[in-house]
């Protein structure tokens, strides 16, 4: 089986080599990094299953982090372990669609423990993959095939588009996209929607049996 890939990201060197040995000892690939601009950089290429994310580091902390990771990724498990405990901060942590927050000190077997119940639940998700026209759109791989042809899209293009999908030939109104979406409607996040559309709308223009048609204030309609 292949080795689970895991992406640590905290400037405590030491307590960092120690973790590492811990999870190297349960077989999986660990690659470190000790800031957030570093891990960033890593990230593309090393392509982890999972991040553990520290909050306060230097160059760029762990909340900046996970948002640039989200908006290219949202497969990737997110751990923050941080000794940042406040109520405020713990919410910021799941509103960023952290998978869990794990204060700091804490037990390495607890942490493995967690790990491996996320990693086995893994394996009961079913990929969500939507055949319309003659595109296939696969929302958990944030990807779109059309004639044979594949692009990625962004997180949040694909959760557009799957709202648009599932209210298929039926009015989607832009409040109720950007409450899903964004989780609030404001005039800045009604800019970004406009936009999201629009690089929707080049992905799928190639084919001509569907089509996201625009409402007047109202909201958008994807048509089949």
């Amino acid at each position: 089986m292949k080795k689970r890939k895991i992406l640590l990201v905290d400037d405590d060197l030491k307590n960092s080599i120690f973790l590492i040995r811990f999870l190297e000892e349960e077989s999986y690939e660990v690659t470190y990094a000790n800031n957030g601009k570093v891990a960033w950089e890593l990230f593309p290429s090393f392509k982890p299953d999972l991040v553990l994310l520290d909050i306060n580091m230097p160059e760029m902390d762990g909340f900046e982090l996970a948002q640039k990771i989200r908006e290219c990724n949202k497969k990737v498990i997110i751990f923050f372990l941080t000794d940042r405990t406040e109520k405020t901060d713990r919410l910021k942590g799941f509103n960023l669609k952290g998978n869990d927050y794990i204060p700091k000190p804490f037990y390495p077997e607890e942490l493995i423990a967690k790990i491996k119940e996320r990693f086995d639940g893994l394996l009961d998700i079913e990929e969500k993959i939507y055949n319309l026209g003659n595109m296939t759109f696969n929302y958990s791989l944030c990807s779109v095939i059309i004639n044979g042809i594949s692009r990625n899209i962004s997180v949040r293009q694909a959760d557009i588009l799957k709202i648009l999908v599932e209210h298929l030939n039926s009015i989607v109104e832009r409040d109720y996209i950007l409450d899903h979406v964004w989780g609030v409607s404001s005039y800045s996040n009604s800019l970004s929607l406009n936009v999201q559309i629009t690089h929707l709308r080049k992905i799928l223009e190639v084919d001509h049996s569907i089509s996201i048609v625009s409402l007047k204030k109202k909201g958008y309609i994807l048509k089949a």
